[in-house]
């Protein structure tokens, strides 16, 4: 099985291991006196690609030493938060969602069904949307990876269900803080480069394969291979447009390569890889992005995309980043949240869209750790924005315990001490506890549905041999 099906075995809620004691520092023992000398002075060696780096935007995680009993107690609270039967808003918004899960599950659809997840530091991590990922596939079929970005656009980047990377010459366009001219492809981040011989890499399995790229005036050639047989040239020159390039690909594992061959521009968005049939779960999540950075991709750059592939669910998980930023207030923050939701429906008519709202999370004060009093507002505006169009709302923060419940979070070892990302086991539970909800509601749908669509079989009355009247199904 894949890699990741080993990390679920963390889905429990075992009490955390204590992290072991520092051992004792040994006494320093007296150096013989030497006589100094002189060396020359030694050139600094320069920093390589290879070292690394914190993610932008993600702290790198601080462990948080417990007493074991404290631990223990804050096990058991976030288990019983966990256990609490949650509540989605509106959950009719989903309807057309779980038609078509009804219909994968039943073997009615002989198609993929695709989730696309947006979101900030905590969808990038694939922790969370990779639990999803892997529960639903286990019951509704694997639909294979989806979209995945070409190479590793962040040095924090991964995908738990593949592997990517590449050379060092690429510049990665679309993050947060990096405005441009909005065409970065389906999850909004594109990599660049002008030098010859640059790569990037996918090692995956799936039964078909294509190519996301940009053409452009002046664009350069790209070798694509496939476990290091040339499998076609690629010309990128031509008039501006999102381009998709379908692979003649065999099922079975694949070490794709795309390589440049110019010293030309070229701009990559990435790679999609399916299976036949079953579901997909796609990661879009950006470190430190908010919501507003979807409305600054163009929508020349995604309807091509969007047609090709028609997601049946949309996932905004935001809010983190925004409830820090002092400039949204709860009329602005709605607004564009509004103007957000409209962007996805012109794209996607069809999908169901489901919004997470921000998990709980704080920040220090000399007073000591306090929640983040604005996550109140980006929450009530985006519930404002659903229930002005229509799309269906998830309340994180209330299943994690509500307001201040992610210092217990810190305290069982589920959330980093930062106070505001978890760590791999934590947002695997949230990963399950959306599942969860998200198979509560489907199964009410599937109840509903044989109750009232599905055609129940005639009774009749004939009489039998001796003229006594029997009833026949």
């Amino acid at each position: 099985m894949r890699f990741f099906a080993t990390m679920c075995v963390c889905l429990g809620f075992g009490v955390m291991a204590l992290f072991g004691a520092a051992a004792p520092k040994k006494k320093a023992t007296p150096k013989k006196k030497t006589t100094a000398v002189r060396k020359a002075p030694v050139a600094a060696r320069k920093r390589t690609t290879t070292v690394a780096r914190r993610p932008v935007g993600r702290p790198a995680p601080r462990p948080t030493v417990m007493p074991a009993a404290v631990r223990a107690t804050a096990n058991d609270a976030v288990a019983q938060w966990l256990n609490v039967p949650g509540l989605m808003e509106n959950p009719a918004a989903l309807v057309p969602f779980f038609e078509q899960l009804y219909r994968l599950e039943r073997g009615e659809s002989k198609e993929v069904l695709r989730v696309f997840q947006y979101g900030d530091s905590h969808t990038a991590a694939d922790e969370w949307s990779g639990t999803l990922r892997y529960l639903l596939q286990a019951r509704f079929g694997d639909g294979g990876n989806g979209f995945s970005h070409a190479g590793r656009p962040w040095l924090g980047y991964r995908r738990l269900d593949l592997k990517s990377w590449n050379t060092n010459g690429w510049y990665s366009d679309g993050l947060a803080g990096r405005d441009g001219d909005g065409l970065y492809g389906l999850a909004g981040v594109s990599m660049s480069t002008e030098r010859s011989g640059e790569m990037v890499n996918l090692q995956t399995e799936s039964e078909r394969a294509e190519f996301h790229y940009l053409r452009q005036p002046g664009g350069g050639r790209v070798e694509i291979s496939d476990n290091g047989s040339l499998v076609e040239i690629i010309d990128t020159d031509g008039p501006g447009m999102p381009m998709i390039h379908k692979l003649p690909l065999a099922p079975g594992s694949h070490l794709l390569a795309a390589r440049t061959l110019d010293r030309k521009p070229v701009r990559l968005h990435g790679w999609v890889t399916e299976n036949s049939r079953g579901l997909t779960w796609e990661m879009m999540g950006i470190n430190g992005a908010q919501a507003s950075i979807g409305l600054k991709w163009e929508d020349a750059g995604l309807a091509p995309v969007y047609q090709a592939h028609m997601p049946g669910l949309i996932v905004l998980a935001y809010g983190t980043n925004e409830a820090r930023n002092k400039d949204w207030t709860f009329e602005s923050y709605r607004d564009m949240f509004i103007a957000l939701l409209d962007k996805y429906r012109r794209l996607a008519p069809a999908a169901s869209i489901l919004v997470v709202g921000p998990p709980d999370h704080q920040w220090r004060t000399r007073a000591g750790w306090a929640s983040v009093e604005k996550i109140d507002v980006i929450m009530e505006a985006q519930r404002a924005a659903c229930q002005a169009r229509g799309a269906a709302f998830w309340d994180v923060r209330d299943r994690m315990g509500g307001k201040g419940a992610m210092r217990q979070w810190v305290f069982a070892g589920m959330a980093q001490g930062d106070y505001v990302h978890f760590t791999g086991p934590g947002y695997r539970l949230l990963g399950a506890a959306l599942y969860k909800e998200l198979m509560g509601q489907f199964a009410t749908f599937a109840r509903v549905r044989r109750e009232t669509m599905e055609p129940k079989t005639a009774v009749y009355a004939a009489p039998d041999t001796n003229g006594q009247t029997q009833t026949n199904p």
